[in-house]
């Protein structure tokens, strides 16, 4: 009997150092992704996603491991976000512009009246990550440094039509997805190239115009080419992030929940500090003597309109042509407010 009592409790304490040993390598199991940035790290944009990463790292300790494979040198920036829909990443910072021909409903970031935190409330944030989710294969995790909007920087002193519009005709203007409808409307002469390579473009001459957010020109040295701001600004920065829905799919609960909730908190932590910082590079840019060129309030408002529709018009036809519109509607109420 004693010899009995002596097994089982041999047996039982094996169990239960094997419980343990199971026990404690699921909790060793930890969730791993890769991601990229499309910018440099040296611009703010990424150095907020940089800093995110470091957060969600430190407090994801045993549940969440992030390992950043670099910017464009690693996978060229116009070709990230389709790596991330083919799992080759599984996560990317990026403009949404860069994949609007897929997810065209993007169009309602760059137009939009609104900020993160707006429609993170007002339920646009949800219809945004449903679009990706059908046409890309990635779940919209947030919106980056939203509230920063775009100016044309000229190095020629801006001209205006009979109405006071910027006119751009003869100027040779640096093109970007995220405002090429615009660009268009305006009926400009542009040149298409990926940021690294304006600086260049602009000291060879090879364009004399560019678009940029009201934060980060210095951090390019464009500056020293550029003399002219036109305002008034238009459109927003549409820095977001995206991961893989399958890798989504594949993270624990813990991780999910440690992944979004940080994003979002991110929505509001950069929305805050790009405006204490906007105020700060205004203020140096008039100090380096880049001259201010505003347009009256009524072209100003023409400017924005043309702007507002060039975006929404080019995402509506994408929209059209897929026959698939169950989205604009919500969209333009959630970021334009209507």
């Amino acid at each position: 009997m004693t010899m009995r009592v002596s097994k089982l409790k041999s047996l039982t304490i094996a169990a239960g150092f094997a419980v343990t040993a199971l026990t404690s390598g699921q909790a060793l199991a930890v969730d791993k992704l890769t991601a990229v940035h499309a910018f440099p790290p040296f611009l703010v944009y990424t150095k907020t996603f940089l800093a995110m990463v470091a957060e969600i790292n430190a407090n994801g300790k045993g549940v969440l491991e992030i390992t950043v494979k670099g910017g464009p040198e690693a996978i060229g920036m116009f070709e990230q976000p389709n790596a991330v829909r083919d799992g080759v990443v599984d996560m990317v910072h990026t403009p949404g512009s860069f994949y609007s021909a897929s997810v065209p409903e993007i169009d309602a970031m760059v137009a939009s009246n609104n900020n993160a935190p707006d429609v993170r409330t007002n339920g646009g944030a949800e219809l945004m990550d449903k679009a990706h989710q059908k046409r890309f294969n990635v779940k919209h995790l947030g919106w980056l440094d939203s509230g920063v909007h775009f100016h044309i920087y000229s190095v020629p002193a801006p001209k205006y039509d009979a109405d006071g519009v910027l006119d751009l005709s003869g100027v040779k203007l640096r093109d970007n997805p995220i405002y090429h409808a615009f660009f268009e409307a305006l009926k400009a002469t542009t040149s298409s190239m990926p940021s690294s390579e304006v600086y260049s473009a602009l000291e060879k001459n090879v364009v004399e115009a560019t678009a940029w957010p009201s934060i980060g020109l210095m951090d390019l040295k464009w500056d020293k080419f550029v003399k002219y701001r036109n305002d008034p600004s238009f459109y927003t920065t549409d820095l977001g992030l995206i991961i893989n829905l399958d890798s989504w799919n594949n993270l624990s609960d813990a991780s999910k929940k440690l992944l979004q909730d940080t994003v979002i908190a991110w929505e509001v932590k950069s929305l805050n500090a790009r405006g204490e910082q906007l105020k700060a590079e205004e203020a140096e840019l008039k100090k380096r003597g880049m001259k201010f060129a505003a347009m009256s309030e009524s072209a100003g408002a023409k400017y924005r309109k043309m702007a507002n529709d060039a975006a929404w018009s080019r995402m509506k036809g994408r929209l059209d042509k897929m026959n698939s519109t169950e989205f604009y509607d919500g969209l333009r109420k959630a970021y334009l407010g209507e």
